[in-house]
């Protein structure tokens, strides 16, 4: 059990039946009425922000949160199975709590969040960017790089993203997994 006094950037807390974390705090002591503390409070399975304010002296739950690395094995009936790298324990993660799952592929490795407690894993999600191989995009004209003009193009893992009219089949190209957007060609 933490007070207000123990809030601290990065700490997590179970709050409105959730698991949040602190993004944000600021101690106010006003010149009329009593202390509080003001909050901007992340939610660690859906990532929605909300700010909320606690008077001074309240107890709050602390939760001890894990980030643990897996590597992903193979995708069955049950959900997508990864290895923890380090004792090859297997788990199932389902693919709702997977985050940028439409671009992992067999061997790729996740990090996933787990409660220390129960261990649950409460989400996982792959690195910032990617590497695919685009397997079919229409063909790309050449010096065609002058206009920012997008096209659909299909990668390793069966997922379509945007790419620019220059990129052909075959080409390794650098994708960001929060948002599914093309960074750059790989050499």
């Amino acid at each position: 059990m933490a007070t207000t006094a123990d809030i601290r950037n990065g700490m997590c807390i179970e709050y409105n039946n959730g698991y949040y974390t602190v993004v944000e705090f600021l101690h106010v002591k006003p010149g009329k009425g009593p202390a509080f503390v003001r909050t901007k409070l992340r939610n660690v399975q859906t990532g929605r922000v909300l700010e909320n304010t606690f008077s001074v002296g309240v107890k709050l739950d602390e939760v001890r949160i894990e980030r643990r690395p897996y590597q992903f094995l193979y995708k069955d009936e049950m959900g997508y199975n990864f290895m923890h790298t380090e004792t090859f324990e297997q788990i199932v993660i389902p693919e709702t709590s997977i985050i940028g799952v439409q671009f992992l592929k067999e061997g790729d490795i996740i990090e996933a969040m787990v409660h220390a407690e129960s261990e649950t894993v409460l989400y996982a999600e792959l690195s910032a960017h990617v590497i695919l191989t685009v397997t079919y995009t229409e063909p790309g004209l050449k010096g065609d790089t002058a206009t920012n003009t997008l096209k659909p193009a299909t990668v390793e893992t069966g997922a379509e993203v945007r790419v620019p009219l220059f990129i052909n089949e075959g080409e390794k190209i650098e994708i960001d997994t929060r948002d599914g957007s093309y960074v750059g060609r790989v050499k």
